[in-house]
């Protein structure tokens, strides 16, 4: 899907899912714009380090990013996940989640809106969670936050549709990132405990979920906002039950 040589911000940009995305975002002939701490030496596009976590340092370089070129969207990637069940959730933990993943989109959000409005066209694409559902518990914290982002996905879709502008979420089931295989080796319990989740049986690759992303943000989706795609093995309607 060719999306005309735009200019796509990805958060979270360095592995994973936001990595994939920018890798096929180049490949459609887009430029990808990553941020995250650690540069990737073969990144596709352009690349501005910095911690997330810290909202003085994002809306610096978001300034910076702006004054280079437009922005014609946005997918807010970057999270982070605390696990602990209710009794055990620290509340600085929790914060710390709902801020990189929330504010961070909004922070974003707000520095490419403008441009956006101007131009009468713009892409934004969330990334949320089956977690948000409630499927897995521990999860408190992260699910949460994903929750919220599927909120502000129909708010800003809203606020945003008279300027052109599509908010859409795509929401993984499990998928073999490599956040995931530190904490899930192949053959391990926990593996196979997110595999029982899957009615199709196997994980979600990186490029499942980018190629979702990138359907999104092309023209080929411009009447399509305030949806979440759930791209996830089938995950969110639970396990089959065969009689």
């Amino acid at each position: 899907l060719s999306m005309a040589g735009r200019r796509f911000l990805i958060t979270g940009a360095s592995r994973g899912i936001g990595f994939a995305t920018a890798q096929q975002m180049a490949a459609n002939g887009d430029t990808p714009i990553g941020l995250a701490r650690t540069q990737p030496s073969d990144f596709p596009g352009e690349f501005f380090p910095v911690d997330l976590s810290d909202r003085s340092s994002t809306q610096d370089v978001l300034d910076e990013v702006v004054a280079a070129g437009a922005i014609d969207g946005i997918l807010n990637n970057v999270g982070i996940v605390r696990p602990g069940n209710i009794g055990e959730i620290d509340i600085d933990d929790w914060a710390d989640v709902q801020d990189i993943t929330v504010r961070s989109a909004i922070q974003t959000v707000q520095a490419a809106m403008p441009g956006m409005i101007e131009r009468k066209w713009g892409r934004i694409v969330n990334i949320s969670s089956v977690v948000a559902l409630g499927a897995v518990t521990g999860r408190s914290s992260y699910g949460s936050a994903k929750a919220s982002l599927e909120h502000l996905t129909r708010m800003w879709a809203l606020e945003l549709a008279q300027h052109g502008i599509t908010v859409n979420d795509v929401a993984p089931g499990p998928v073999s990132t490599e956040l995931f295989r530190e904490n899930n080796p192949p053959g391990s319990p926990g593996e196979a405990r997110y595999l029982s989740m899957v009615p199709l049986g196997k994980l979600g690759t990186v490029e499942d979920i980018s190629s979702a992303v990138c359907f999104l943000m092309s023209d080929a989706a411009g009447w399509i906002t305030g949806q979440t795609l759930r791209v996830d093995g089938g995950s969110s309607i639970g396990p089959a039950s065969l009689m």
